[in-house]
């Protein structure tokens, strides 16, 4: 897919939003410098241009006692359309699994799981996982700790 084109003032907008997706028309308008009503215009097309999927409020995992993320590579026996399809499926339904990757490489998918516990992850593994039909291989690697996290995608390449 070809990135959309996008002036100066688009990408303060954007780069703006992704730091405070809360702010206001008015006070986002007085920090690029436009009137409310042409910023607003600028907002509603960027959304209409698939731009600005959607906003979303950020939690804080600790805070809400879901302290352990794990990254679990899945490798199916076959990789069949419909293998795929209803992995996939499955996946979708559990809301413990919040990303989830069709890769390249040993492992077909990757999966980044977080929940409370060690004991609510195994529970998540031989009570959903295991059970997809053609599950071949489950591997997980636990994060000690996050490094670096940003839902903030890079526009630099676009100016």
């Amino acid at each position: 897919m070809r990135p959309i084109q996008l002036d100066s003032i688009d990408l303060r907008i954007l780069k703006i939003l992704q730091e405070d997706a809360d702010i206001s028309n008015i006070d986002l308008a007085e920090r690029i410098g436009l009137s409310p009503s042409p910023c607003l215009r600028r907002v509603r097309i960027l959304e209409d241009a698939g731009v600005i999927k959607k906003r979303v409020t950020l939690l804080d995992a600790a805070v809400l006692g879901l302290n352990v993320s794990v990254f679990v590579s899945v490798q199916l026996e076959k990789q069949t359309k419909e293998r795929l399809k209803e992995f996939e499926t499955e996946v979708r339904k559990r809301q413990e699994v919040v990303e989830c990757y069709l890769m390249t490489g040993e492992a077909d998918y990757l999966l980044r799981v977080v929940v409370p516990d060690i004991a609510t992850f195994e529970r998540f593994l031989k009570e959903s996982l295991t059970l997809i039909p053609g599950v071949a291989n489950i591997r997980s690697s636990f994060a000690l700790q996050q490094v670096a996290y940003t839902t903030s995608l890079p526009l630099d390449h676009l100016t």
